[in-house]
């Protein structure tokens, strides 16, 4: 059965939602805790960092707890509901810290909402995406999906990336603290109602009921496939070298550009690139794929995204006076990152056919649950890049925007790690990713289609 326009909406919703929470709290939590309300930049760093090595053994368990479920309301659609719940809960925590805790009281607090946030989201994020294989049998169809979900997520990405500031001031009058409360609750509603009404209107439609595996034959089984640990990788990289930028665009703005409207020129910025990015996954990459393969298009974007770091870094050096010249590098890595969100999903989608092929086992849950867990992690590293570069430039709320004007080590450092880096992370992943990716579409039609002769013989 093909899938009905109420459940594909009901999909793209929860989409919209959870990469909402996401993209606050990964661009934001950072800000939060260390400029606004003064704590270590390099302790919020390892906090970050922390957070994410505890993923790495909750993700998996996850995984094996999604595959082993079974309700009358199916192994994904409990877990979605339960996690989004507890999430938008822990969410608001983690932005309304007690006014009476400074110090190590801020220090702790952070830790705490911010692992039991990470371990809400995963509960939810692994079964949300582990229903898209659920959902199809390969071909079109799945990539549809896969670029439907990818482009919902990118407008919930890029609508917090274009209001937070912009909400920040006029929710809290002024005061950041206050401001970031309230918009976390709005968050936290807007996320728990889209998530509700994917819940009502999504089932499983074709998924291989398997035993679930223990965690050993589960990373046993991953690093088996080949395919999938390539994919991987690669995700790991592209979002190391975004999430550095995005982690440190607000400094930039702040301390760097600066002015006292800072954040309008921020907003600005961002509304661009956020429309861009959406244009890119709804309108760019199906215009590019009437011509070009995935994989092509996905070399195309990795072309695109260095040249936007390459003119950003020379625009940071010559001219600073002009925003709008800002847009040029934006265009570019705005776009590519769009197109290579959707791609990255539809390749990991593609390696669960494979790895059913090549060792008779279809694992989605286990699969996806590793896409979670790279996200999370290439946001802990990118978090901690992004506080060393922070106390090494000494830039936090003490700091006066002439201060660091004069300064200029200060400034070129927070340039340099904004674009050298992004460079380097996406040329690694782009040679990588040629060297060891197979699953060219000619071979991901050959694969389902033995498949599907398998199950009938």
């Amino acid at each position: 059965m093909k899938l009905t326009g109420k459940e594909k909406v009901s999909y793209g919703l929860g989409a919209v939602g959870k990469d909402m929470v996401y993209m606050f709290s990964a661009s934001y939590d950072l800000y939060y805790y260390q400029d606004v309300l003064g704590v270590s930049a390099i302790a919020m760093g390892i906090i970050l960092m922390a957070a994410r090595v505890f993923d790495a053994f909750n993700d998996p368990i996850m995984g094996v707890v999604v595959a082993k479920t079974r309700t009358k309301w199916g192994k994904f659609r409990p877990w979605l509901f339960v996690g989004t719940l507890t999430n938008a809960v822990i969410l608001y925590l983690m932005f309304s810290a007690p006014p009476k805790f400074d110090g190590n009281g801020l220090v702790a607090y952070a830790a705490v909402t911010y692992i039991l946030w990470g371990v809400t989201y995963t509960m939810m994020d692994i079964p949300y995406w582990s229903m898209i294989p659920a959902f199809t049998e390969g071909g079109k169809e799945r990539e549809g999906l896969s670029t439907l979900a990818r482009s919902c997520a990118g407008v919930g990405s890029a609508i917090v990336t274009i209001i937070t500031m912009k909400c920040v001031y006029v929710l809290g009058q002024g005061n950041e603290r206050v401001g970031f409360k309230w918009f976390a609750l709005v968050l936290a509603v807007l996320f728990f109602l889209f998530i509700l009404i994917t819940c009502l209107n999504i089932k499983e439609k074709s998924t291989v009921d398997v035993e679930a595996p223990s965690v050993g034959q589960m990373f046993r089984s991953l690093l088996q496939n080949d395919q999938a640990m390539t994919v991987v990788v690669t995700i790991v990289l592209i979002n190391c070298s975004i999430y550095i930028t995005s982690n440190l665009v607000i400094y930039f703005f702040k301390y760097d550009f600066g002015g006292d409207g800072w954040y309008n020129a921020y907003t600005l910025f961002n509304t661009f690139g956020g429309a861009m990015q959406i244009l890119a996954m709804m309108l760019f990459f199906p215009l590019l794929r009437k011509f070009l393969g995935t994989t092509q298009v996905f070399y195309a974007s990795f072309v695109m995204a260095i040249l936007g770091y390459a003119v950003l870094l020379i625009l940071m050096f010559v001219n600073m006076s002009n925003l709008y010249l800002l847009f040029l590098p934006a265009f570019f890595i705005f776009s590519a990152n769009g197109m290579l969100s959707v791609l990255t999903t539809v390749f990991l989608a593609n390696t669960v056919d494979y790895g059913e092929w090549k060792n008779q086992r279809r694992d989605e849950s286990v699969i996806f649950s590793m896409q979670t867990f790279v996200v999370k992690l290439a946001s802990g590293v990118a978090a901690l890049v992004a506080s060393i570069c922070l106390t090494v430039c000494n830039l936090s709320q003490n700091t006066e925007g002439a201060a660091v004007a004069v300064a200029g080590s200060s400034v070129a450092g927070l340039r340099l790690t904004m674009t050298v880096f992004p460079i380097a992370g996406l040329l690694v992943a782009v040679f990588y990713f040629h060297k060891k990716y197979i699953l060219s579409e000619q071979k991901v039609e050959e694969i389902a289609k033995e498949i599907k002769e398998r199950k009938k013989a």
